[in-house]
């Protein structure tokens, strides 16, 4: 292994502690993570995408505390759902929660942040959501979720997106002031395209929207960063400053994928 293959693995390593650290400590605040990420009318909107049947084998990939994997064990008792995440703490919870809820079809695995700990060909459908703008290795990730689906298997994904006038990316300076693994969100064009590249055509879309708060006393970079960018491009994020909180409103792409 030469010295750049060295870098280059220390990196994505450094990436995924970062993530596993960031998400172990947002996860501990459980009523502001909640506040920031869960919404009842997408979380429907969701559902009725993913169109499941009964003895569906389902992977929810960066489960986190099992957002949607809870939600779909329960609607569809037949089904069999296992969440994956690098975070060992949240899938403790999950899975006291599972056994106090007591629901048997659903399971929660850790794994190293790259390959997925099971065999080819042995889920039906992959959802993910609000967790591959984490990625460091976004184009194996793909190729791993082909993986690991059956023929005509399904992809969901939801993640936020850029505007389309933030060329230079403010959203993701933004977003990194938070030392959480944070690499990039992509447009939908983008994510067609690593999609097509490993083995996927999109066969749905729609966009929907978060509203996003950010604690004033972890943005310590905010006032550099915004004199960084230009500030058409920042006003069109609807950014809202209150005394203890910063608030940004992202487009979120939501898509769905068949293997072909």
């Amino acid at each position: 292994m030469n010295k750049k293959e060295i870098t280059a693995e220390s990196k994505l390593s450094i990436s995924i502690e970062n993530t596993k650290k960031g998400f172990e400590e947002s996860f501990e605040i459980e009523n502001f993570y909640n506040k920031q990420t869960q919404d009842q009318a997408h979380l429907e909107q969701i559902l009725h995408c993913l169109k499941i049947n009964d003895g569906m084998r389902i992977l929810d990939l960066g489960t986190g505390t099992g957002y949607l994997a809870f939600p779909i064990a329960a609607q569809y008792p037949k089904s069999e759902v296992i969440g994956l995440d690098i975070v060992e703490q949240a899938l403790e919870k999950n899975r006291k929660r599972a056994v106090a809820d007591g629901m048997n079809n659903i399971q929660f695995v850790s794994y190293d942040g790259l390959t997925f700990p099971f065999t080819d060909q042995s889920f039906d459908m992959v959802i993910t959501r609000y967790a591959l703008h984490h990625f460091p290795a976004i184009k194996d990730t793909f190729w791993e979720i082909n993986r690991v689906l059956k023929p005509k298997g399904t992809f969901f994904l939801t993640d936020p997106a850029p505007n389309e006038n933030d060329s230079e990316r403010f959203v993701d300076a933004y977003m990194q002031m938070k030392k959480d693994g944070h690499i990039k969100f992509y447009t939908k064009k983008e994510w067609q395209e690593i999609g097509k590249m490993a083995g996927f055509e999109r066969t749905d879309c729609f966009e929907t929207r978060i509203c996003f708060p950010r604690k004033k006393q972890d943005s310590l970079e905010f006032n550099d960063i915004l004199t960084r960018f230009d500030e058409q491009v920042i006003k069109g994020y609807g950014l809202e400053i209150t005394d203890e909180e910063i608030w940004i409103t992202e487009r979120v792409n939501n898509l769905l994928f068949q293997k072909v």
